[in-house]
């Protein structure tokens, strides 16, 4: 798996349950390659993904003794509230190892970046964070995963930078698409358009039925 497809974006609107079918049938494609997965989100959104993977023939329970699967709405990484980058990136980092020492090809991860963040407030320190994540990557072959961004819960300002650090955009479980605004080329953007013409278009682009 390409650098490109292991480190996706998904940028969505309205119910963040409308992603849950195609996240459990990822995670699904993920258990069968003999990746461990960690699913990072809210205690309601765990109750749902866990419906989903029970309704793809997952042993959800089975999965989750063998440590094959990890569905977890842990904050630990938050220091008196407050999202510290290094410490979730040595976390990640020590979750893929502990995986490959464990027998894993690899770890799939996937979490919510209001519920990783916090709150609001510790979006400050996201640029940072996904710099630091790019990099897990680059020096992690054994890892991949999706960033979640609301588009309605996350300022506009957190969802450019997520635009602006990831190198390809989710489209559903089969499909990612290159990220035509990645990189720091494209924080000027020379047609004169601002990031909220840039999200509608975008939204648009990647709502419609793929080619």
């Amino acid at each position: 798996m390409d650098a490109l497809a292991r480190h996706q974006c998904l940028i969505y609107e309205g119910s963040p349950a409308k992603h849950l079918p195609g996240i459990a049938a990822l995670i699904h494609a993920k258990l069968r390659g003999h990746y461990r997965c960690l699913y990072l989100n809210s205690p309601p959104m765990l109750a749902g993904i866990r419906s989903y993977l029970y309704a793809v023939d997952i042993d959800v329970a089975r999965e989750e003794s063998t440590g094959a699967l990890v569905l977890t709405s842990d904050q630990s990484h938050l220091v008196n509230g407050r999202f510290n980058p290094q410490k979730m990136l040595a976390k990640l980092v020590t979750a893929v190892d502990d995986a490959l020492k464990d027998g894993y090809k690899g770890l799939w991860a996937s979490g919510d970046m209001t519920w990783e963040f916090g709150s609001e407030n510790n979006l400050d320190m996201l640029l940072e964070y996904e710099r630091g994540l790019e990099e897990v990557f680059h020096q992690q072959p054994a890892l991949c995963g999706i960033c979640q961004y609301h588009r309605e819960t996350i300022p506009v300002e957190s969802i450019q930078t997520a635009l602006h650090t990831h190198q390809a955009l989710y489209i559903n479980e089969t499909l990612c698409r290159i990220n035509p605004y990645y990189g720091p080329e494209s924080m000027t953007d020379p047609r004169g358009l601002d990031l909220s013409d840039q999200l509608d278009a975008l939204m648009r682009k990647f709502s419609a039925k793929p080619d």
